[in-house]
């Protein structure tokens, strides 16, 4: 099933705090935790799975946001934002060194938090494959309304980012310049060729039967000559995807 981005916000005024969680969750994210020191932080970060983290550059313990933002990229590979009424020069030069995702200045609209986070998470994702690409040489283009993390991709539907597990996703239909994502019981509207969709996904279970349609394997419920089935869908299949699940089962 999709499930919702998790943010952690670390900020030490409570009433900035609250007010961001509720624009928050207003828009469809879901919050781990509203902390305000660095010691809560690293304990959430620690124990809870987060996606993006929130940071207030002066927190109410003796080591800051900027220290927070170091242990983030020592320890952990996911994106984090400072938020902060700071904008001086010396400010933001200390906040540089330890590459933040973004930089949102106080005070600030809904639309600036939750634009300042879809940036962060797609510059964040193009980056991880850029540098993936760099190591095995593979190809790739940039995400745009899709980002992919090691066991799950995030679809874009309306103003918000949906996980959805590989394993969740049944097959994918192309359908003019879009592709229908089909999940057990949802569907998303995904703007990308086929052929480059199915290069983000795991390459043991995701399969091209067709010109039009990737399957996933797990999910294949039964199989004639021509067509597959997976979900009560009846799916086209080439001759060679044929062969090959008919080579599959008979070893």
């Amino acid at each position: 099933m999709e499930q919702p981005i998790k943010i952690l916000i670390v900020e030490d005024n409570v009433i900035i705090a609250d007010d961001m969680q509720s624009m928050l969750e207003e828009i469809g994210y879901e919050i781990v935790d509203n902390v305000i020191v660095y010691e809560q932080a690293v304990e959430v970060l620690k124990n809870n799975h987060v996606d993006l983290v929130l940071i207030d550059i002066i927190l109410a313990s003796d080591k800051t946001g900027i220290d927070l933002g170091k242990h983030i990229r020592d320890v952990y590979n996911i994106p984090f934002i400072f938020v902060t009424s700071n904008s001086d020069r010396a400010t933001v030069e200390n906040a540089k060194l330890v590459k933040p995702d973004g930089y949102l200045v106080k005070p600030f609209e809904q639309q600036d938090l939750y634009t300042s986070i879809e940036i962060a998470l797609s510059n964040f994702n193009y980056s991880k494959k850029e540098n993936s690409k760099e190591i095995a040489g593979s190809d790739g283009d940039a995400f745009t309304s899709n980002s992919v993390l090691k066991d799950s991709i995030f679809v874009k539907k309306q103003h918000l980012y949906y996980r959805i597990q590989f394993g969740d996703i049944q097959f994918i239909k192309a359908d003019n310049v879009y592709l229908e994502v089909n999940t057990v019981d949802k569907k998303f509207l995904v703007r990308s060729p086929l052929k480059d969709y199915l290069e983000k996904l795991p390459k043991n279970k995701f399969y091209r039967a067709h010109k039009s349609y990737i399957v996933n394997v797990d999910h294949i419920d039964a199989i004639n000559s021509k067509d597959i089935m997976i979900n009560n869908n009846l799916i086209p299949i080439s001759k060679d995807f044929k062969e090959f699940i008919i080579s599959s089962m008979n070893s």
